[in-house]
């Protein structure tokens, strides 16, 4: 994605766009980093002469390198089944609520931390010089500079959220070896400079610099959400929803973590204190098995099917792995008592359904947690354009819902590059030129959300 930033201008545009398909090998599921590298390139030499370059991703995985700063084989991917049961053995050594009171960060299996302690006992691992999170060793490639950007090194669980500086005295005690990390750098800080190889092979001209942006892809789309004012909760929704609130300082309570509440940092010092939730993977899935139909009929079609008939807990870790999808959500309604959706419809339906009541609870519980109360719901990333969806949490929550910009996280990226350029100001900034340059939806509640608070308690059990 191209972004062009001024005082009143802000033009997103695609240049290129390429497949994340992982690969299962018999080691284990992992990503196809070259490919993505070479989709890289690819969008540079398409994207023509440039002022800036800045790379976000997702969160928690990573590649290994060596002493000579070569890459230790395909990073795993954070869906493999590596780390099942290596929480447990990590809180035999920290337990879980002072893992948390130290990190902040919510459990999660596929957690960095326990991601690292699943593979120390590798050969590959023991040969590791060097960890970069997947942002920053496609900006290593790039540059040939190595360095750890916050907002991600915050997803690892080995970073105080406090002092935005590693945890050091929990590394010790779990044996994790902190200068396995590059040195930390925020957003906005130089990266480096196309390497001369780059500019070859993608016909830049020299020299581009590299900036650091929030490369944690959420960290971005949250930078991009065109709030006025304090009082908003924010759902970044895509493979994953990300539900919760913007702070100036983490939650670390025993009550947070209960609730499964995560503190990652965001822009300019900010806390993203928030909980994952399946998202419209559930979704995604479904079509994959379905042969991909479309969906923009599938969702009309799904509007017509009554609300809230059968739900299921978004959250529940059975619907983690790909694979089956409708017949695991068939099973799940009828282990339940619930009607079984049998077309393509009733299934979305009951999947967007079920994704607007696990918003409901995160927003509800993100200001219970932190004492704040919001007044509207900021939808963005690619559920913003699912209006089904968008209207059933504006219903869920009788909170309006702005929905949009789709694209946050490429907004974000290039709006921190273009404050490291000079032309846009501070976040307040960032956030009113979105207001002024993109167009968003709002989707007002309709009736009273007594019908949601029933289902959620049916959905909770006795």
């Amino acid at each position: 994605m191209t972004v062009r930033a001024g005082a009143d201008t802000l033009d997103l545009a695609e240049a290129h766009r390429f497949p994340n398909r992982p690969v299962r090998t018999p080691e284990g599921l992992h990503w196809d980093v070259l490919a993505l590298y070479a989709g890289v390139l690819d969008g540079l030499r398409a994207a023509g002469p440039v002022d800036s370059v800045g790379i976000d991703g997702w969160a928690v995985d990573h590649g290994l390198l060596d002493a000579d700063g070569a890459l230790l084989g395909n990073p795993a991917h954070y869906r493999d089944s590596r780390t099942e049961g290596v929480a447990e053995q990590v809180w035999a050594t920290v337990p879980a609520r002072e893992l948390y009171a130290a990190t902040g960060i919510q459990y999660a299996p596929f957690n960095t931390l326990y991601q690292l302690v699943a593979a120390r006992s590798t050969a590959r691992f023991r040969q590791a010089r060097r960890l970069l999170l997947i942002p920053d060793l496609l900006t290593y490639w790039l540059t040939g500079e190595q360095g750890t950007e916050l907002t991600n090194a915050s997803t690892t669980q080995l970073l105080d959220p406090r002092t935005g500086d590693w945890a050091y005295g929990l590394a010790d005690r779990l044996g994790i070896d902190l200068g396995l990390f590059a040195p930390l750098r925020r957003p906005g800080d130089p990266a480096g400079v196309l390497r001369p190889e780059v500019l070859e092979e993608t016909g830049l001209r020299g020299p581009v610099p590299v900036t650091a942006v929030a490369s944690h892809d959420t960290a971005s789309a949250v930078a991009a959400v065109p709030a006025t004012g304090e009082r908003f909760a924010y759902l970044c929704t895509g493979t994953w929803s990300l539900a919760g609130l913007e702070l100036p300082a983490p939650v670390l309570t025993e009550e947070s973590r209960a609730a499964n509440f995560t503190n990652e940092l965001g822009l300019d010092g900010t806390v993203r204190h928030l909980r994952n939730i399946a998202g419209l993977w559930l979704l995604q899935e479904c079509l994959r098995a379905w042969g991909d139909p479309d969906l923009g009929a599938l969702l009309a079609s799904a509007a017509r099917v009554p609300e809230l008939r059968s739900v299921v807990d978004a959250g529940d870790a059975a619907f983690l792995a790909p694979g089956r999808m409708p017949e695991r959500i068939a099973g799940a309604c009828r282990a339940s008592g619930q009607p079984v959706p049998q077309t393509p419809a009733e299934v979305t339906r009951c999947v967007l359904d079920s994704l607007a009541l696990a918003h409901r609870a995160a927003v509800l519980d993100a200001q219970r947690l932190a004492g704040r109360a919001v007044d509207v719901v900021h939808v963005v990333g690619g559920g913003a354009r699912n209006a089904l969806l968008c209207q059933s949490t504006a219903d869920a929550l009788g909170l309006p819902v702005v929905a949009g910009p789709a694209e946050a996280a490429a907004l974000g990226n290039g709006l921190v590059q273009a404050r490291a350029l000079g032309h846009v100001g501070d976040l307040a900034a960032m956030r009113a030129l979105l207001r002024r340059t993109r167009r968003t939806v709002r989707y007002a509640p309709r009736g009273t959300t007594a019908r949601w608070r029933a289902a959620a308690d049916r959905l909770a059990g006795p």
